[in-house]
């Protein structure tokens, strides 16, 4: 049949008939772009958006059409000088990372063009894309070939490490026995450094492959668990702020392993608060539901749909953004005596879940946003 076909379309060429014209409204290809596209008229007024505009202001288009740029950005924003420049050379203009921030809107990493419309003086098509999720996509994929490195390093640690360590740790305890008291302390010192060499190769054997157990996970129940740890342990003088949306469905995934994921996240956060030694500490952990958020699955074949949301935010000093970028790979770390591994450990249990995670931090505000599929009900099966 497909040879059929093939020689159909080549008399078709030949004797020089005509393609099928199909007519398509131009508003709907536009609203099935997945970049945002706004036309703004001399005055920045909108006077076009497309459906991905609507999700990238977070705003219908009724309320955006004949509203201005300057009720979404602060009127000094360079995104007018943008356009400005556009208007002026009747050329295209772009811009990367830039950040758009107002009362409303929060967006950090946007690639923006501005390009003149010819035929209406003034007019200039604005597009825009947040590539912050294609950067903690990036980040993920960093950090889950990181935690492999780190599984096959623990494998040949626990063989080759472990067992000779508890001989020393042994021979220290007979010289502690027995050394006049001032060669004690040094026996003691030992003994001690083999248990933390012990206790760091037991941390990274928790990155190796095991089989997750998925489950229907209730997120708000994991983070109350989380939230009542922290007060009464690392967090008593903390405030917690909590902002959950009791509509959300049931997570995929392992509880204990989404325990240990905001339990670390929560800590650090503590943490950071801690070492400003404020005493208006807060932290805010946040539920919702996002709309887009796609991950590709492993094999190439199928995407996850990523709806859920799980939010950590702090109002410590921030993370200074040459660690940022390497923030979940093994042992970068911000703290004197940290090791480096539970954020990486992190970012390796939420890849498991086929989840997402990505920060946004900058002084007196950090957060850790954790993407998650819902939970399907397996398929019955026929047998």
């Amino acid at each position: 049949m497909s040879g059929n076909r093939k020689a159909f379309g080549m008399v078709k060429r030949k004797l020089g008939m005509a393609p099928r014209e199909l007519r398509v409204d131009p508003a709907h290809i536009l609203d099935a772009l997945p970049l945002a596209v706004a036309v703004l008229d001399e005055n920045d007024t909108f006077c076009s958006v497309n459906y991905a505009a609507e999700e990238f202001f977070g705003s219908s288009k009724a309320l955006l059409l004949h509203g201005n740029l300057c009720d979404i950005l602060p009127p000094d924003h360079p995104l007018f000088l943008l356009l400005e420049r556009a208007r002026r050379a009747g050329v295209t203009v772009a811009e990367h990372d830039m950040i758009l921030e107002g009362p409303r809107l929060l967006r950090r990493g946007c690639s923006v063009q501005a390009a003149p419309l010819p035929e209406v003086a003034g007019c200039v098509v604005l597009t825009l894309q947040d590539e912050s999720a294609a950067r903690a996509l990036d980040q993920q994929i960093s950090a889950r070939n990181a935690a492999r490195s780190i599984t096959g390093m623990a494998a040949i640690l626990a063989h080759e490490v472990k067992n000779p360590l508890s001989g020393i740790r042994g021979a220290a305890q007979l010289l502690e026995a027995s050394a006049p008291p001032d060669d004690r302390e040094l026996a003691v010192l030992i003994r001690d450094e083999a248990d933390r060499i012990r206790a760091m190769v037991e941390r990274m054997e928790t990155f190796g492959e095991k089989k997750l157990e998925r489950q229907a996970v209730n997120i708000h129940r994991v983070l109350e668990h989380v939230r009542k740890l922290a007060l009464s342990g690392f967090a008593p003088r903390v405030k917690f702020i909590e902002s959950y949306d009791p509509s959300l469905p049931h997570v995929q995934g392992s509880r204990g392993q989404l325990i240990q994921v905001l339990l670390n996240l929560v800590k650090n956060a503590a943490e950071s608060i801690d070492s400003m030694d404020r005493p208006d500490g807060e932290i805010h952990l946040t539920t919702g539901f996002q709309h887009g958020v796609w991950l590709s699955a492993t094999s190439g074949r199928a995407r996850a749909n990523l709806p859920i949301f799980v939010s950590v935010r702090d109002n410590g000093p921030g993370i200074p953004e040459d660690i940022r970028r390497h923030l979940f790979e093994p042992f970068i770390t911000t703290k004197a005596a940290g090791s480096g591994l539970g954020l990486a450990l992190v970012a390796k249990i939420v890849a498991d879940h086929g989840g997402l995670i990505d920060v946004d931090s900058r002084p007196g505000r950090t957060e850790f946003r954790i993407h998650l599929p819902v939970y399907e009900d397996p398929p019955e099966s026929n047998y």
